[in-house]
C-alpha cells in the first residue's frame, strides 16, 4: 500500500510536467505585424457654406386619411384594396386623372379590377397584413403599379379613430419589397451592375408614421444590370407632382415592411 504511493506521485509528477509542456505558450501574445500610422481625417473646403435644407424630401412624411373607406370594427382585413387606390386617384387628380397626369393609365386600368374583368390588367396587386405600429392589430401594405412608367407605389394604411389613414408612401422602380418588424424595405435598381439600393422606413411612435431611417448601396453578386422589368417610363411624361404630405395630428393612425399573414412583396 505505501510502496504504491512514490510511484503514483511520480506518474502524477510526469503527467503534470507534459501537461505544462503542451500548454506553455497558451495565452500568450503574438505579434499582428506593423500598426499603420493613424490619420485624421482632412476636412475639404473649410469656408464652404452649410446647406440649409436638403436637394430633395426623401425623407417627407406623407400622411392622409383616406376618404370614403371605411371597415367593420376597424378590421383592416375587411378594407377593399381597390376602393383604397381609388380613393387616392380621386384625391389627386394632377397625378392620376388630369390631361397631363402622370399616371394617368392606373386611373383608366382600375376599370379592369374586377371579378369580371381582366385581373392581368388589374394595377393592385395582392395586399398583405401585419402588425406595423405595435398596437396589436394588423395593418395593410398595398401596392400598385403607377402607368404607363415602370415604377410601384408602396403603401401602408392602418386605422386611427375609426378612420383608415396612410402613414406610408412611396413610388419607385422597385426590384422587391420585404416586411421586417416594424419596417418597411424596398429594394431598387443602382444601374451599376451587380448592386443595388436598399432602403428601410420604421414605425415612428412620435410622428405616428414609417419614417425614413437608413439608405443602403449593396452589392447583389450579379454583374448584369439590374432593371426594372417593366417598360421605361414614357419621355413625354412629366415629372410626377410633389404631394403635400399635411401630417396633421388629427389624422394619425398605427398600420404595415414586417408583413397575422407577413409576407414578402414582390
Amino acid at each position: 500500500m505505501y510502496r504504491r504511493r512514490p510511484a503514483l506521485a511520480t506518474a502524477l509528477a510526469t503527467l503534470l510536467t507534459a501537461t505544462t509542456a503542451a500548454c506553455g505558450d497558451a495565452g500568450g501574445l503574438r505579434g499582428a505585424g506593423p500598426t499603420p500610422t493613424a490619420v485624421s481625417p482632412a476636412r475639404l473646403w473649410p469656408s464652404l457654406r452649410p446647406a440649409a435644407s436638403p436637394a430633395w424630401p426623401y425623407d417627407e412624411i406623407q400622411i392622409e386619411t383616406v376618404k370614403g373607406v371605411s371597415a367593420p370594427g376597424d378590421d383592416i382585413h375587411a378594407v377593399d384594396p381597390v376602393a383604397v387606390v381609388r380613393a387616392e386617384v380621386a384625391a389627386h387628380p394632377d397625378a392620376y386623372t388630369s390631361t397631363k397626369a402622370p399616371y394617368r393609365d392606373t386611373s383608366v386600368r382600375l376599370a379592369e379590377c374586377g371579378a369580371q374583368q381582366d385581373p392581368s390588367r388589374c394595377p393592385v396587386m395582392r395586399p398583405y397584413y401585419r402588425d406595423l405600429t405595435g398596437d396589436g392589430h394588423d395593418d395593410m401594405a398595398l401596392g400598385f403599379r403607377l402607368y404607363p412608367t415602370n415604377l410601384t407605389a408602396v403603401r401602408v394604411y392602418t386605422f386611427e379613430g375609426h378612420r383608415l389613414v396612410q402613414v406610408f408612401a412611396n413610388d419607385d422602380a422597385v426590384i422587391g419589397v420585404e416586411l421586417a418588424g416594424r419596417a418597411v424595405i424596398i429594394r431598387s435598381p443602382a444601374g451599376i451592375a451587380g448592386y443595388e439600393y436598399r432602403t428601410t422606413w420604421s414605425w415612428d411612435p412620435e410622428q405616428r408614421a414609417m419614417v425614413f431611417s437608413r439608405d443602403e448601396f449593396l452589392s447583389t453578386g450579379r454583374h448584369r444590370p439590374t432593371h426594372a422589368r417593366t417598360h421605361a417610363p414614357l419621355a413625354a411624361s412629366p415629372a410626377p407632382p410633389t404631394r403635400d404630405p399635411s401630417p396633421s395630428p388629427s389624422s394619425l393612425t398605427a398600420a404595415s415592411s414586417a408583413p397575422s399573414s407577413s409576407a414578402s412583396v414582390r
